[in-house]
């Protein structure tokens, strides 16, 4: 029989089923695609030169056709070679020879961001099924807040009782405010019944509701205790407890100024990476949201499967785990806020070179990320200072990394330390934020450092296991989630522009099949989704074609093309698990993202380029509204949004319909001619109905308010006026 030593600590299964179907679609897609194109080339000089159809719409058709292909051909390298892992953590060498691991966790307001909420991840993160005294927590609030101290003083109080607690009875949900939720039953498994386990649990029950009381007094002032100009400051939570059960945490607030750009959520961990090196040093670290906490205490033995494999361990700089949700509408998730369709994606990334980082939910090798690689081992420390600053205690914990003996005790030299490493000014004329740690590229950190990895040859690996490792909390409200994706949105664009841009930065360094994956820049779907719901309505009321006859052979071929983006995209959905409602959501949503989200990051990313505009970052409230989250887990569309975000898809939808209604005879006069038009309202029509309710139906304070509707319907007014300008070229 194979000894435990011998095994392997993970497997990788390439799905081959998918992988056949994948690339046989690819074939046939692409030359329906290029014959598509040659259809319109041979059209497009008939009209030239007869002018019996205006030519400005065709163009702008055809543009939109290309915009589709490139983003298409672009996103064919997620569907290349999709795989699955699988680890075996229980194969695992004793705690003794376990790596140490620390974890970052990021806050910045302690009035958007609940204390409550935030010391739940925490006292998850020092829950992890982890050797201790290998463990250590570190807080970055970037709101240097009383609020989030005196908070991070009450959680190591609880910790104190809990983590034992979780020890002794082998807990598998080490959240103690998902523990408490939970089915009683499921959460206490198999010592229900037992009456020292009922006992302890009454006791830490209880403590957990006087903990929770302390947090709530604590909080009355949290919007006031936020501060953009404070000093730094870092504490050492602890008391005489015995390191080797429990683990170390570490309260960080970074020195910020008015007058020194802070780089949002990068320089807060470029500050926790200096920071942490002095104190743990661990060779790997965890990135997590404050809102995204440890739901599998396995994790970090999951991760070590990989790191602890000599076969590819050299290589791994991180593996990135998927975002799940504790607050999600399995039934109907309206919002589409799983964004299953992008994790999807992930799997094909990782068949080739790994995926790019997602925010959290990682876990990282320190060394990939300091750039110790690509630095010569002899050169001289003031050399090394332009890398790393002007630290030699930081320096010296890179190229000589070892564990403090009494990790918590800082000494008055090291203390000072740190309070340079966490100063605002520490990365001036150094290459932090270019060259090491993480790219200060305001809301796109996470792309451009991985990208960047990716170039230098680290590679990176997704581990989606069946159960959650790590669950959140996602927009569960239509403002929410449309001011959420506008900002991922010109965080795509904004690395489309800039120096790392993958159609330039990555192509050179980088396999082609992985530069397309950086370079699909979905938001572009902005051009074709506004002239497709705009400029063949309007040229069906004028009774123009813009699609072959329905007579026509070619006809078959856009059928084709139309039919075989959407059942290919059930049938990926289906493979994931997911089910036809969610399918139509994602329809649903891609276009309300497109209409809103894209169009105004597709605005903010050139006014910025050329220096018009000034990006700000806006944090997502993690307060949830009760009102609008009962209407989410009834499937009810909330619109209480901003009539920025409501007028344009308003503004079309009543287009849309306009034209479809008054249209509907000359479909019939001309069917053979204009009824492929006549798909895209319709299409539109249907799939957005619950605008058509908000606007007109509905009478409840989460419908669509009297003004947008007006404004609206002025809109859409004008966009037809300046439409049918465009039928006289």
């Amino acid at each position: 029989m194979e000894s435990s030593c011998t095994l392997p600590l993970h497997v990788c299964h390439v799905k081959k089923t998918e992988m056949v179907i994948n690339r046989l679609h690819i074939f046939l897609h692409a030359i329906a695609i290029v014959a598509q194109f040659y259809y319109r080339i041979t059209t497009l000089s008939q009209i030239i030169k007869t002018r019996e159809t205006p030519l400005l719409p065709y163009l702008i058709v055809i543009v939109s056709e290309f915009v589709l292909a490139f983003i298409w051909i672009m996103h064919q390298a997620s569907q290349w070679r999709p795989v699955k892992r699988t680890v075996y953590p229980e194969r695992l060498p004793d705690d003794g020879k376990l790596p140490a691991i620390d974890v970052f966790i990021c806050t910045a307001h302690p009035g958007k961001e609940p204390s409550l909420g935030v010391m739940n991840t925490v006292i998850s993160a020092m829950s992890l099924d982890y050797p201790p005294d290998k463990l250590a927590v570190y807080l970055s609030d970037d709101g240097g807040s009383y609020v989030t101290l005196h908070a991070v003083r009450e959680a190591w109080k609880f910790a104190r009782l809990w983590i034992p607690f979780c020890r002794k009875y082998g807990l598998r949900i080490r959240c103690p405010e998902s523990y408490f939720s939970a089915d009683e039953e499921s959460a206490d498994e198999k010592f229900t019944g037992c009456s020292d386990f009922a006992a302890d649990r009454k006791i830490i029950e209880t403590k957990y509701a006087e903990f929770q009381e302390a947090l709530e007094k604590n909080s009355v002032n949290a919007n006031a205790s936020y501060s953009r100009n404070h000093p730094s400051r870092i504490e050492m939570i602890t008391d005489e407890s015995d390191p080797k059960e429990m683990p170390l945490l570490v309260y960080v607030a970074r020195e910020k100024r008015p007058d020194h750009h802070h780089h949002f959520k990068a320089g807060a961990l470029n500050v926790l990476l200096r920071v942490s090196a002095l104190i743990s040093n661990g060779p790997y670290f965890l990135v997590l949201d404050c809102d995204m906490y440890c739901y599998d205490p396995s994790s970090a033995r999951q991760a070590m499967c990989f790191y602890l494999d000599p076969k590819i361990s050299p290589e791994i700089g991180w593996v990135q785990f998927p975002h799940k949700f504790h607050n999600i509408n399995n039934e109907n998730d309206i919002y589409d806020s799983r964004n299953n369709s992008f994790w999807r994606g992930l799997q094909g990334m990782d068949g080739l070179r790994g995926p790019m980082l997602c925010g959290s939910n990682f876990f990282m090798r320190r060394e990939a990320i300091c750039g110790t690689d690509t630095i010569q081992k002899d050169i001289h420390l003031n050399q090394l200072k332009k890398f790393f600053g002007s630290s030699n205690e930081f320096i010296r914990s890179i190229y000589k990394p070892q564990l403090l003996e009494d990790r918590q005790n800082l000494a008055g030299r090291l203390q000072n330390e740190l309070q340079l490493l966490s100063s605002c000014t520490y990365d001036d004329d150094t290459e932090w934020g270019k060259e090491v740690g993480y790219k200060y590229v305001t809301v796109s950190e996470d792309t451009i450092t991985s990208l960047i990895l990716h170039c230098r040859g680290w590679r990176s690996l997704y581990l989606d296991p069946a159960r959650p490792c790590f669950l959140g909390a996602t927009p569960t409200n239509l403002n929410d989630m449309l001011v959420q994706h506008t900002r991922w949105a010109l965080g795509v664009l904004q690395i489309a522009l800039s120096r790392f841009s993958p159609f330039v930065y990555g192509a050179l360094r980088m396999s082609i099949l992985q530069s397309m994956l950086y370079a699909t820049v979905g938001c572009l779907y902005v051009v074709p989704f506004y002239c497709f719901a705009i400029i063949p309505q309007i040229c069906l009321l004028y009774g123009i074609p813009l699609y072959p006859k329905v007579s026509d052979p070619f006809f078959i071929l856009f059928a084709f093309i139309f039919m075989s983006s959407h059942v290919k995209n059930l049938q990926a959905v289906f493979l994931y698990g997911d089910s036809f409602r969610t399918a139509l959501n994602d329809l649903r949503v891609g276009m309300m993202r497109s209409g809103t989200c894209h169009f105004y990051a597709f605005w903010e990313a050139i006014l910025e380029r050329i220096g018009l505009y000034k990006t700000h970052f806006v944090l997502t409230n993690k307060v949830a509204d009760k009102e609008q989250t009962r209407r989410y887990e009834q499937g009810i569309y909330d619109f209480q949004a901003s009539s920025l975000l409501l007028v344009p898809l308003c503004s079309l939808y009543i287009l849309n319909l306009a034209t479809f209604i008054i249209g509907i005879p000359m479909i019939f006069h001309k069917a053979d001619e204009l009824l492929p038009q006549a798909v895209f309202p319709f299409l539109g029509i249907i799939v957005n109905y619950h605008l058509l309710e908000g606007m007109f139906f509905r009478k409840d304070s989460g419908r669509i308010a009297p003004s947008v509707t007006l404004q609206s319907l002025a809109v859409s007014a004008v966009i037809f006026c300046f439409g049918s300008l465009l039928l006289l070229y």
